[in-house]
């Protein structure tokens, strides 16, 4: 139960601090919210959560560091 608090939490701080204008920005943002969209995922199924952030963190940096800021807006 306590890993669904924390993993809340995260969604929330990243969902707040989820803005970008260039690459760097999009890309460090993309990985805030995949890691914590990871760790949700994980915890719900019962399976590693550092691991399920860590691979969550990975695509979302890749995805905000590909994805165009005129389409995809974070903030």
């Amino acid at each position: 139960m306590a890993y669904r608090n924390i993993a809340a939490g995260l969604i929330i701080i990243a969902t707040l601090g989820a803005c970008g204008h260039n690459l760097g920005e999009r890309a460090l943002t993309g990985a805030g919210v995949g890691a914590a969209a990871g760790a949700v995922g994980t915890a719900l199924v019962g399976g590693a959560v550092v691991t399920g952030a860590t691979i969550g963190a990975a695509a979302g940096a890749v995805i905000g560091a590909v994805s165009d800021p005129n389409k995809i807006r974070l903030d």
